[in-house]
């Protein structure tokens, strides 16, 4: 891992560009229901938000293992939002 900075930027990035990417499907679907594509953004929101506070918890003793996990879920979590996007279809 080369910095928290940089986990933070690839936290931003991968959930950022999740977001854009259900923008882009609302916008190319207009006639469909938006329920289950605002409840992804939302998601996306959510794991931001709970990634970003596990980065800044300090009393975690090994660091390089916590940010290491964190960095896996971000890809597990990620992964399992495209997939939502892949299916509204």
């Amino acid at each position: 891992m080369a910095s928290v900075r940089d986990l933070k930027k690839d936290i931003n990035y991968v959930l950022g560009d999740i977001i854009e990417a259900v923008y882009v499907w609302e916008y190319q679907n207009t006639d469909k229901d938006t329920k289950k594509s605002e409840a992804i953004i939302d998601e996306a929101i959510e794991t931001f938000d709970e990634l970003i506070a596990k980065v800044n918890d300090r009393s975690i003793e090994d660091k390089k293992a916590h940010f290491k996990a964190i960095n896996e879920e971000l890809e597990n979590r990620g992964r399992i939002l495209i997939e939502k996007i892949n299916k509204l279809g």
